[in-house]
């Protein structure tokens, strides 16, 4: 429900389970959160949530104290998987394509769009986007031999050639 992450420059989240249950993890801890529980992050911990429950629904609210809010950059990137899990790839694609002209300079839109070019099965866009992505964030490579989201060409060697060995696979 809520990707694992790290929120820096003391940014602050809230979490409001509405309807379900979640299992939150904070730091080290597990926080089992069903409907009306309200988890808080303090800033510098790392974060994420998976669903408990079918249907289960989550409300985040985030912000650095005394900052302006502004949506993040890849509101437009979530959306888009949304898009593609309910089979609407080309609406995915618009979506990926937005976010990508309005960051052109950012790795994680192009590393995104690979995930979803390689889930959709189209390695030729998945292999662009993650090149570009590597360009501008070598370390996008390490992240892309972890991401499952790579499996479907995983073995071809174009994969091989930009990020190197799989955890665990001989090399």
């Amino acid at each position: 429900m809520i990707e694992e992450h790290f929120e820096r420059d003391n940014h602050q989240e809230m979490y409001v389970v509405l309807r379900g249950r979640a299992t939150f993890t904070l730091g080290d801890d597990e926080v089992d959160a069903p409907a009306g529980t309200i988890v808080y992050a303090q800033p510098g911990t790392r974060r994420g949530a998976v669903a408990a429950e079918d249907g289960t629904a989550v409300l985040a609210v985030g912000a650095k104290p005394g900052v302006v809010f502004e949506p993040s950059p890849w509101e437009d990137i979530f959306v888009a998987n949304a898009y593609a899990d309910k089979g609407d790839l080309e609406g995915a694609r618009a979506l990926m394509a937005t976010a990508l002209e309005k960051h052109p300079d950012a790795w994680q839109g192009y590393f995104n769009a690979a995930c979803l070019e390689a889930r959709a099965g189209d390695p030729e866009r998945a292999f662009d986007y993650l090149r570009r992505s590597i360009e501008l964030e070598p370390e996008a490579a390490e992240y892309a031999r972890k991401d499952s989201d790579f499996d479907s060409i995983r073995d071809d060697e174009r994969y091989k050639a930009l990020v190197g060995p799989s955890p665990g696979a001989n090399a």
